[in-house]
């Protein structure tokens, strides 16, 4: 697979916030499917409800 680079901005209150945000993209980018993510991304965005269901499973 072809790797790509990208320069990103992360939002975050101090450094180790952004770094540990940014290893988390990596990791989900590099198990999940761009269709996956994609979809993942709207639900996160449009449907709070289902994003606070995931939240609780997920205990934070």
């Amino acid at each position: 697979m072809t790797k790509f680079s990208y320069e990103l901005e992360i939002a975050a209150s101090k450094e180790s916030e952004a770094e540990t945000k940014i290893k988390a993209l990596t990791v989900l980018a590099s198990k999940l499917s761009a269709k996956e993510l994609e979809k993942l991304a709207h639900i996160v965005k449009n449907d709070p409800v289902k994003t606070a269901m995931a939240k609780q499973a997920l205990g934070v």
